[in-house]
């Protein structure tokens, strides 16, 4: 039983991993802005739930913490590039900060959730592992190689610090999200009978399971630090590994009806199969496929159990939120839109004099 740090804790990955950690009989801090939401996480007597910004993190937060989890991040390639600042102030420095705060206050052990996206373009021959070259093509990779280059070198006898590079993550979540090639394939291929495809399919990535990735995040809990203190792992399986173009079949098989593909933008310059011995020969090996995420998914809309909406794609969420942000702020006034404190106010009309008028 340890106490866990998870910022981010109610995101897509958060949302999966945290009920898992509470099972585990771990006790489990969630911080979390929550721009999606606290429904997803529930009600446990071992969590404890911080609404605060990750950038801000004071010194209590890390009081009694022996492990902390660093989820919190600006996702996906697409809202990266659109708020970049963002990303770079989250994504590397925030972690950079955290994880000094965390050496400094005792915790025993950091992990950083990085992506494979930082290998960025591969020629169609090399399978990447940790030993290959970074070449980060968008601000969200970028930053996480520079979170993982500034995090590493903090490792010691005493302070445990992991980066996981995550495949492409799929599956369902309880804080669902649409944005992702697999699960936005599987709801296009579902609902319309149609499969969008970006460039010409032939573009490589390494899926994983969102559950798998919770499962490599505890197995790193766990596994002893001489064998992955200040050190890089892949995570996901080489029998994950796909083009894009082969996803959607494996897609349209799996919903059982005819699906047109629809061929959109450029060729994709994210290109990179990679290699997962590493971790394996720890002895962590995924248990779900591509199949099983999209058999998952498609239940799950048969159910009526998700559905995609503004919620469910990170970029245009954050763009509501940005403009209903301005909207409020022009608006608002003495505390309020169409109702205002009015008791705050020493000349208001008390409401017995209402009576009178009438």
């Amino acid at each position: 039983m340890a106490h866990i740090l998870v910022t981010g804790g109610a995101g897509y990955i958060g949302s999966t991993l945290v009920p898992m950690l509470l099972n585990a009989g771990h006790h489990v801090v969630v911080l979390d802005r929550f721009f999606f939401g606290r429904q997803c996480l529930g009600d446990d007597v071992a969590l404890t739930v911080i609404r605060d910004d990750s950038r801000l993190l004071t010194k209590s937060v890390f009081d009694g913490i022996d492990a902390v989890i660093d989820l919190a991040g600006v996702s996906n390639d697409h809202t990266g590039e659109t708020f970049q600042k963002a990303t770079w102030d989250i994504n590397w420095q925030s972690r950079v900060r955290t994880a000094r705060m965390a050496k400094a206050a005792g915790v025993r052990r950091y992990i950083l959730p990085s992506s494979c996206s930082v290998y960025g373009f591969q020629p169609s021959d090399c399978v990447a592992d940790e030993t290959s070259p970074s070449n980060p093509l968008t601000t969200y990779a970028k930053a996480n190689v520079r979170a993982e280059r500034d995090v590493l070198p903090l490792a010691n006898d005493n302070f445990t610090v992991i980066a996981l590079r995550q495949a492409t993550v799929y599956g369902f979540s309880p804080r669902m999200r649409f944005d992702l090639a697999l699960n936005g394939m599987t709801y296009s291929a579902w609902t319309t009978g149609k499969l969008p495809i970006m460039g010409d399919g032939m573009q490589w990535r390494p899926m994983i399971h969102v559950s798998d990735v919770a499962l490599a995040i505890m197995f790193m809990l766990d596994a002893p630090a001489e064998g992955v203190n200040g050190q890089v792992f892949n995570v996901g399986s080489a029998s994950d590994c796909y083009q894009i173009v082969a996803l959607g079949e494996v897609i349209s098989r799996c919903v059982g009806r005819q699906v047109e593909i629809e061929w959109y933008g450029e060729p994709d310059r994210r290109s990179y199969n990679v290699d997962f011995q590493k971790i394996e020969r720890l002895g962590y090996r995924t248990k779900l496929n591509v199949e099983d995420g999209v058999m998952e998914i498609c239940a799950a809309l048969e159910a009526k159990k998700i559905d995609r909406t503004a919620e469910t794609i990170t970029l245009e969420w954050y763009k509501n939120l940005a403009k209903w942000y301005n909207i409020v702020k022009e608006v608002e006034l003495y505390g309020g839109m169409l109702d205002i404190p009015l008791e705050r106010f020493v000349d208001s009309v008390p409401a017995s004099d209402w009576d009178a008028a009438e």
